[in-house]
């Protein structure tokens, strides 16, 4: 696995940036006591221990779905009523913990983003200068795909026995396999952190 840096680059720290724009004070003035924005994160009873208070004072974040006492059964049933059962959970779009249904829907749905994330799973294969966790440069390859080859060539369609067997999953990591990581993502979380985030490495902290 490499480094986890999603959530920081491409989450938080564009928040924040919005955030010091719409309160008038980029970064890096400072924000007056007293200002600041109210974020609903849509976190369910599911996923309590995802629920995180903003890292930063100008922030304050808010779980309206935790003080109605939503499940995502409930969530599901009142999006239903409004004809939106096919909502999907919420996460990136180029997420290495998306199952193949997802992929499977990105490709079927919307070509110019299956396009995009064949052409980032492209870019990403030889990482960075730090890309995994230790900070080195990676031993290998990166791909998207847990079976760890292109993502156009993934076998998003079917996986069959002797694939499950050569890739070396078991029942649960199957299952995983076709319908990625059960969380949703937030705004403060990844759909596989196990983890808190802290404010280190996020920027714009202050």
């Amino acid at each position: 696995m490499t480094r986890r840096q999603c959530t920081g680059d491409y989450k938080v720290k564009p928040i924040k940036q919005k955030v010091r724009e719409l309160l008038g004070y980029p970064y890096p003035l400072r924000i007056p006591k007293g200002v600041y924005v109210e974020q609903w994160v849509g976190i369910s009873t599911d996923e309590f221990h995802r629920a995180k208070d903003a890292d930063v004072k100008y922030m304050c974040n808010r779980h309206p779905l935790l003080d109605l006492s939503w499940s995502r059964a409930d969530c599901m049933r009142y999006l239903t009523s409004l004809g939106l059962a096919d909502t999907p959970k919420s996460s990136c779009l180029g997420c290495p913990f998306h199952g193949n249904a997802q992929w499977r829907q990105i490709r079927d749905t919307s070509p110019s983003e299956w396009a995009d994330v064949v052409e980032f799973d492209t870019a990403i294969r030889q990482g960075n200068a730090r890309a995994n966790a230790s900070g080195s440069r990676l031993l290998g390859e990166a791909f998207l795909h847990r079976s760890r080859v292109p993502l156009s060539q993934a076998p998003i369609d079917h996986v069959t026995a002797a694939e499950r067997s050569a890739l070396l999953v078991g029942a649960d990591e199957a299952d995983a396999l076709e319908g990625g990581v059960e969380d949703g993502c937030s705004p403060w979380a990844c759909r596989g952190d196990a983890d808190a985030l802290t404010q280190d490495g996020f920027g714009l902290a202050t």
